[in-house]
């Protein structure tokens, strides 16, 4: 009966009861009749409704916990239902893996406040608060948790409770500006409401005692005024009234002074709150400015309530997470303060690896258990990041604190022991778990490997065991690498023996393939200083036969190159040659002068990018080279056949007249004001017409160029001339918009000869977090339908779909988010999901470095770490595109860059050496004593 008579209460508590809903609904509708039927019957199928929705999303997510949007979606329909018990658990999660926010923690507050009765439920709303309090700094939490708190008030110690808490969220929220005299109002009014109590009956005369209470509460209430108008708050004046009509006694001129310096601080701070106020949500750059200048201001309390304020409006933003605990770290260094900020960063932006590596020196720092540091490293690896570096980082984060620990003046301990298994597990878990997901390491120069066996030859003086693990690295493609070897060789010079390093050295000078100079150079300082004769001779012939064979490769190599330039200069004194000749013989026809198209890369350069991974670019060679074809057939005409005159005379009055195109000479000063437009329609009629049309609204157009081949024909690409500069800028962002079905391109109208380096390429080829690459996609797919999708996981900057020059999509597109945050959350969301029966594969954008045609791009000393897709935690779905899992071609290859396949072999069969060596011979060399 009680359980039930409790269950009843929770009910009608929460509006969560059926009878009152029927009642109400049987008033309106009348008893018995048939609409009534119908509305109870429509609201049991709703009810099963929700309920199969509840399941699938309890479903989904005990396969993927941290879910957010699944959370939210599933404490809604629950508290609709009115499942109490469901409902608290639900928020019990979503707390643990999420701070909650404002609506969610007031929601969550209200509803336990409404069945909460006796003392204990009263302790457990308490509770409650502490939690939601810690979260973020929101002024209206603290106000219901003093107003709450006032309910306890008849219990024992409950005035001092209520007065504790009033103190602290003056503490929290009490500076501010905009909202915290709403609490030092409260707080007076509580006070006054018990000066209330005590006052004296009329026509009585109080007790001494009852006199020295009343005087004591009237002090109370004095000083929250003077510490109130004390503060820079929004409508001090008001309160300034206020305290001149309740004292009895004239202000002091001690609070009238205070007054009035805090209204000097008011007029400083008026303007950060006033661009707060007229910004837009999330306010991030008025809230960096605003910290900026509390910043130089150098309050502690302000600095910290102006970082709280915006992070309640950006919590992800990793940034502000850091520069936050960063300066707590450095200035405040309260351990619980700190700590607490530490673990509401990583909870907020779970995928920023720089976050954990903060908070773990945080603990080390502040004396933290063991146990504890351990737990938030584990918490790291299931955090899902982005890259596999990210893994690489935290991971090295982890073993130097576990390095930090030991004691290495004893010969064996527990914590040398657990030093040694983490970095076995660290290797293991990079080879299996990351690279799983990401199809490398991270750690292509093997830095862990490196780091473990500097504490053996340093710490440990176990130079075999530095020896094995160097012998490891090398084995893994970095043979190639002059620092590589050299990093070894010091590690031996310092802590081995000069046979080794010798032996290093030799191995080196056959196997650097990037800088064989400098490790040529080191082995005969060695052999200088520490060598006999015979090692002297023999280090030089050595080195001598390796550098006559690397001379020999780049003179072949500049021989080559020269020959191709000189090609090139050939052709294009041919090229020019031949336009001559053709000028001569016909001169009124009009030709294009000299200048180049300024974008011909520019298609590839679109597609060279994430799409890379995915397919093999196409070459349309009719687009492409359209222009030579023409340019070639012209010339086979005119020098190459062996036609008369007559047969020639007799085609000309067989193809149909075209009208003559007039010359207009191109005038170079005008570049600036001057736009190249091209991949027109071929059979556009009356090109100049048409695109003045299209230009009309940039500005006032000077002349439209037209280039016509020799038959008179539209090339497709013109110059358009504007009268101002501002005209020819403006037309430039018309670059890609659609023109007879086709994208018409705009550029920069720059003569290429004079500026061969010039490319117009609009969008970066570097990592972007913050922008995804869509491929997979339908071709049919809109803009818009692809917005409706990706805009559910944040602000959409810009969508753009990837088409070819004749404007087909390719299915790709690039979605740009706010910030990484939100297009972290989309790749969690939406790889692998479908969109008109196609599987779309979504993945941070990270377009391959480029090769630029004809450079010889010098190799890196160390190779490229790459990054990946968005990563997943031990209980979280796959994030990796398929797309991007690349195999291995052989087991003598390694990954380079983009996951192109590179030789780990040696460079002597490339330098003409009668024998290869393997990786199994370099390291029986390499060990060999």
């Amino acid at each position: 009966m009680a359980a039930a008579e409790q269950g009843g209460k929770e009910r009608e508590a929460r509006g969560l009861g059926a009878e009152e809903d029927m009642e109400s609904e049987e008033e309106e509708r009348g008893d018995g009749s048939p609409e009534g039927t119908g509305q109870s019957s429509s609201e049991e199928e709703d009810e099963k409704e929700n309920e199969a929705e509840i399941q699938r999303l309890e479903e989904q997510l005990s396969i993927n916990a941290f879910d957010y949007n699944c959370h939210v979606d599933l404490i809604k329909l629950l508290r609709q239902e009115g499942e109490l018990d469901r409902l608290r658990r639900a928020r019990q999660k979503m707390s643990e893996l999420f701070p909650l926010t404002e609506e969610i923690w007031l929601d969550w507050l209200k509803d336990e406040m409404k069945i909460a009765e006796d003392d204990s439920t009263r302790e457990a709303v308490y509770e409650l608060f502490e939690k939601a309090v810690k979260d973020y700094l929101c002024p209206e939490i603290w106000l219901e948790y003093a107003q709450y708190s006032i309910g306890g008030m008849g219990e024992e110690g409950g005035i001092a409770k209520v007065r504790t808490i009033f103190e602290r969220s003056l503490t929290a929220v009490g500076l501010h500006m905009t909202k915290g005299s709403t609490i030092w109002d409260a707080y007076r009014e509580f006070e006054n409401a018990i000066l209330g109590t005590i006052q004296p009956l009329p026509g009585t005369i109080p007790s001494a005692d009852q006199q020295q209470m009343l005087n004591t509460q009237l002090e109370k209430i004095h000083n929250l005024f003077k510490r109130q108008l004390g503060v820079p708050l929004l409508d001090m004046a008001s309160t300034f009234a206020e305290y001149e009509e309740w004292s009895e006694e004239p202000i002091p001129e001690i609070v009238i002074q205070n007054y009035k310096k805090a209204i000097q601080q008011v007029a400083k701070y008026k303007p950060y709150e006033e661009a707060l106020m007229a910004a837009e949500t999330p306010k991030l750059a008025e809230y960096q400015a605003y910290i900026d200048f509390e910043t130089k201001e150098g309050d502690p309390a302000r600095i910290q309530l102006v970082f709280e304020r915006a992070l309640a409006d950006n919590c992800l933003v990793p940034d502000l997470w850091a520069r936050y605990t960063q300066y707590l770290d450095r200035q405040l260094k309260i351990k619980e303060l700190v700590l607490g900020a530490h673990d509401r960063a990583v909870r907020n932006c779970p995928w920023t690896v720089g976050l954990w590596k903060s908070y773990i020196l945080a603990l080390e720092r502040h004396c933290v258990e063991h146990n504890t540091v351990t737990e938030t490293f584990e918490k790291a690896l299931n955090a899902g990041f982005i890259q596999a570096t990210d893994y690489v980082e935290i991971w090295q984060s982890y073993l130097d604190y576990l390095r930090r620990r030991v004691d290495f003046t004893k010969d064996s301990s527990k914590e040398h022991e657990e030093l040694r298994a983490a970095f076995v597990r660290a290797l293991d878990y990079l080879k299996q778990e990351v690279e799983e997901r990401f199809s490398e390491s991270g750690d292509p120069s093997c830095s862990i490997m490196q780091n473990w066996a500097t504490i053996e030859a340093r710490h440990c003086k176990n130079m075999q065991k530095a020896r094995e693990l160097w012998d490891s690295i090398m084995t893994k493609g970095n043979s190639k690498f002059a620092n590589m070897w050299l990093e070894y060789y010091n590690l031996e010079r310092a802590h081995g023996d000069i046979q080794h390093c010798r032996k290093a050295l030799h191995r080196a000078v056959q196997c650097t393939v990037d800088y064989p100079e400098h490790v040529c150079d080191v082995l005969l300082a060695l052999e200088k200083i520490e060598g006999s004769l015979e090692d002297w001779d023999a280090a030089v012939l050595k080195t001598e036969a390796k550098l006559s064979r690397v001379n020999e490769q780049r003179a072949k190599a500049a021989k080559k190159q020269a020959i191709l330039d000189r090609q090139e200069e050939e052709k294009a004194e041919q090229r020019k040659k031949t336009r001559a000749e053709k000028k001569a013989k016909k001169p009124k026809k009009a030709k294009p002068g000299d200048k180049r198209k300024a974008e011909d890369d520019e298609e590839d350069d679109e597609e060279w990018g994430e799409e890379a991974a995915e397919q093999p670019s196409k070459k349309h060679k009719g687009e492409e080279q359209s222009e030579d074809n023409e340019e070639m057939e012209t010339e086979t005409g005119l020098f190459g056949r062996s036609t008369s005159s007559t047969s020639q005379s007799e085609a000309k009055q067989k193809a149909p007249a075209t009208k003559e195109q007039p010359r207009i000479l191109h005038n170079p000063i005008k570049d600036n004001i001057t736009v190249f437009v091209s991949n027109l329609p071929y059979d556009m009629s009356d090109p100049e017409q048409h695109l003045r049309s299209v230009f009309s609204d940039c500005g006032e157009i000077s002349q439209v160029r037209v280039v016509y081949n020799n038959k008179s024909t539209f090339r497709g690409y013109c110059y358009v001339e504007f009268t101002e500069e501002k005209s020819a800028l403006a037309a430039q962002k018309m670059d890609r918009h659609e023109v007879n079905g086709r994208p018409m391109y705009v550029s920069p109208c720059v003569d290429k000869n004079k500026n061969p380096e010039f490319k117009v390429f609009r969008y970066s080829t570097a990592l972007e977090k913050h922008k995804l690459f869509v491929s997979g996609i339908p071709f049919s797919c809109t803009k818009e339908e692809l917005e409706e999708i990706f805009k559910e996981h944040g602000t959409i900057r810009e969508i753009r779909l990837v088409t070819n020059r004749s404007g087909k999509p390719k299915g790709l597109a690039y979605v740009e988010y706010e910030n990484e945050s939100q297009a972290a959350q989309a790749v969690l969301k939406l790889d692998g999901t479908k969109m008109k029966n196609h599987v779309i594969k979504v993945a941070i954008s990270n377009p391959p470095v480029r090769r630029q045609e004809g450079q010889d791009t010098p190799r890196p000393m160390v190779p490229r770490q790459t990054y990946g897709a968005r990563g997943k935690g031990r209980t979280q779905v796959a994030l990796l595109p398929r797309s991007l899992h690349r195999q291995n071609t052989s087991s003598t290859t390694t990954k380079a860059e983009n996951g192109t396949p590179q030789s780990t072999g040696g460079p002597s069969g490339a330098e003409g050496e009668p024998r290869k060596m393997s990786n199994a011979d370099f390291a029986k060399m390499l060990l060999r004593k």
